[in-house]
């Protein structure tokens, strides 16, 4: 019998592994300067989140005592040993790439980040003046003294720890001063007028720390400063909620946020690496840290901050993302109109529509089916479930108008949705006051699906239509999240949807659907039936595959079942974009199973399920992935595609993924990653797809 260890691959150290892809696709030459910023810039930010999330339970689960073992059986203080180390390893790959050649590639662009003391005095004297203006009134030095306890470090701020003196013979003080890098830019541009030559085309910046720390001594007038440093804290940021307990989730939300605000404790300090050693000494023992969450950088803190040179207006430096056309059997919509002579309705009365986002327009397919849906003096009522929306959404427009035109609407919002629970309670407060009836699902669990149900009052009867999806109803993330939607009025799923939207209402106890794949209540049973029956139709000597597309593949019974599934002949390819916790084309094990992730322009996030059942294929998509929490703990539906046309386009599609020889890392029996590496590709998914469509 194998250990765990070579069954299954640590979850964490996993995730570690597919932000390595991220980083090393932002470094390949094949991509636009400010296209490779973006990826840096995710790869910080993606670390930022582990480490807010996962590396905080793991350290609570430290000090807690408890050393139950992960699926590979590793303990928790094992765990985090593992990921310091490869963290460690990635963030000086990084460093070393952003201070080389990302550097020099951006300055034969003509975009520079200059020192402070390489200005000219010219740059110099405007540096100087906006500092005086901009950036010196929202700068508060807190002193460290008997008086004036160590001040609180508020989670990723930027910070200056500096040591003071009070004339001769004084003792050092010390000093911080918080960065505000959420009131200004992190990168404040130099005028073109001041800069010799001129040039359109040069874009010189300046980091506010650099220029806060040569005019310290404004800030210490009459004083010296000793010396100075930058460092920077993460803080676990998880909520903690105790639901049973909450009379009003709202309250405990809002109440668990405040808490996130103002601290969990410290995961990680990141300080600049030539902090001189007396600061550093002072700052680990007030802010109480062990050395191994320690992070000496060499470049500049907090390179999530990158991203904001990608907003630099140069379309020659990064590829034009904003791409879609509305979808071929939409375009003769009139979207001005209210009438309905050849509306959405009409159109999804003869058809099934399958969409495909950023391909098919996210705002002349689901927008419009709200928004017609809000105007349409023959629609009654409207349901939705809200686990992410965009700032200015034109999704909670409709919603909102549509209660003023009289029309029932229920909409679920997910206060729980991680680092989107202030967006959400903001929203929810705005559609309470519409006259919405707003509901916050089922206690114990998140509310992951997403599902949109339109009721219509049609020739004296109610005809209800859908719109199912593996993404959010988020019309930013629509253009660059490859998401797919099933557009319907096929009754059966419809019953479905409103026994669920019944469910998460707290109006029914439905647990058996008709068609829909239901977590936590029917959908573990289906995967599995499925999967069996593929083992089955191979023992018999018939047809038997499995082609499943995730973001991640963790849960434990369904990696065995897909073992059990591959040794008994099913031949299975898996397109997982994160983590994977199977180990492929291991012998007596996964022979038969490939695994892939596909990293390129858009972010792969849509989930299908296709299995071969001796040629009558059942094909599926939905909001869950192959993990525990997807299956055991969220309120996920996944909808069957019956439509033999609308089948053929996703068998199509995961052909599309399975032959990509551009975009693709092949995963390896070590649960490694390598890229591949052919001379010329012929097959690119994405950039086939953008052309296809």
């Amino acid at each position: 019998m194998q250990s765990q260890a070579n069954v299954f691959i640590n979850r964490e150290l996993s995730w570690i592994e597919f932000n390595k892809r991220v980083l090393l696709t932002g470094m390949e030459k094949e991509y636009k300067i400010l296209d490779k910023v973006k990826f840096c810039s995710i790869f910080s930010n993606n670390l930022d989140e582990f480490f807010m999330v996962r590396v905080a339970s793991l350290k609570a689960q430290v000090e807690a005592g408890i050393t139950k073992k992960s699926i590979d059986g590793l303990t928790p203080k094992e765990q985090l040993t593992k990921i310091n180390k490869e963290v460690k390893k990635l963030t000086n790959l990084q460093e070393n790439y952003v201070n080389n050649e990302l550097s020099d590639e951006l300055k034969k662009q003509g975009v520079i980040i200059k020192k402070y003391k390489d200005l000219s005095k010219n740059q110099r004297n405007w540096c100087n003046n906006f500092f005086t203006t901009s950036v010196f009134p929202l700068l508060t030095p807190l002193v460290v003294d008997p008086a004036h306890p160590f001040p609180f470090i508020s989670n990723l701020s930027l910070n200056l720890a500096a040591l003071i003196k009070d004339g001769e013979g004084s003792k050092n003080q010390f000093v911080r001063v918080k960065i505000p890098t959420k009131n200004i830019n992190r990168f404040i541009q130099i005028p073109n007028e001041i800069i010799q030559p001129s040039n359109e085309s040069s874009h010189i910046f300046i980091t506010v720390e650099d220029l806060i720390g040569n005019n310290i001594n404004t800030l210490f007038n009459g004083m010296e400063c000793v010396n100075y440093s930058f460092f920077r804290v993460t803080r676990d940021a998880d909520l903690e909620l105790k639901e049973l307990e909450a009379d009003d989730l709202l309250l405990a939300v809002e109440q668990s946020l405040q808490k996130r605000r103002f601290g969990g404790d410290v995961v990680r300090l990141e300080v600049e690496s030539n902090m001189p050693e007396n600061i550093l000494k002072l700052l680990v023992g007030s802010i109480s840290i062990q050395e191994e969450y320690i992070y000496f950088c060499k470049s500049l803190l907090s390179l999530d901050d990158l991203n904001q040179l990608t907003k630099i207006n140069r379309d020659d430096l990064k590829e034009n993302l904003l791409i879609g056309k509305t979808h071929s059997q939409l375009k003769n919509l009139d979207l001005s109109s209210n009438k309905n002579l050849n509306s959405i309705f009409k159109i999804l009365r003869k058809n099934n529509i399958l969409l495909h986002h950023p391909y098919d327009l996210f705002k002349t397919s689901v927008e419009e089916f709200i928004n017609k849906a809000a105007d349409d003096p023959l629609v009654m009522a409207i349901k939705i479930t809200l686990y992410r929306v965009s700032k200015d959404s034109p999704i909670i427009a409709a919603l909102m108008r549509a209660a003023e035109n009289g029309k029932e609407v229920m909409t679920l919002v997910e206060l729980k949705a991680r680092f989107d629970e202030d967006n959400n309670i903001q929203w929810a407060k705005q559609l309470e006051q519409a006259g919405i009836h707003v509901v916050y699902g089922i206690i114990g669990f998140k509310t992951h699906t997403k599902i949109a149900l339109i009721v219509r009052k049609e020739k004296g009867r109610l005809r209800n239509y859908f719109h199912i999806g593996t993404g959010n109803y988020n019309s930013n993330t629509s253009r660059f999240y490859t998401d797919l939607g099933l557009l319907s009025t096929d009754p059966e799923i419809a019953s479905d949807l409103l026994e669920l939207f019944n469910y998460l209402s707290g109006f029914s106890k439905q647990k058996s659907y008709q068609k829909l794949l239901v977590s936590p209540s029917s959908m573990r049973e289906k995967f599995i039936f499925l999967i069996n029956r593929e083992i089955k139709n191979s023992k018999e000597g018939k047809k038997a595959e499995i082609i499943a597309k995730m973001n991640s593949l963790v849960d434990p019974e369904i990696i065995n079942l897909l073992y059990l599934a591959s040794n008994s002949g099913v031949k299975i390819n898996l397109i997982v974009r994160g983590i994977c916790c199977l180990y492929p084309q291991t012998k007596n094990l996964s022979e038969n199973i490939k695994v892939k992730s596909i990293i390129g322009h858009f972010l792969e996030h849509s989930r299908i399920f296709w299995f071969c059942n001796n040629d009558d294929n059942e094909v599926f998509i939905g909001s869950a992935d192959w993990m525990k929490r997807n299956l055991d703990r969220r309120i996920e539906a996944v909808t069957p595609i019956e439509d033999d046309e609308l089948k053929s386009k996703i068998y199509s599609l995961l052909q599309t993924y399975i032959k990509d020889d551009y975009f693709s890392w092949i995963m390896k029996k070590d649960g490694s990653y390598s890229k591949y590496k052919l001379e010329s590709s012929d097959n690119r998914s994405q950039i086939d797809l953008i052309e296809q469509y």
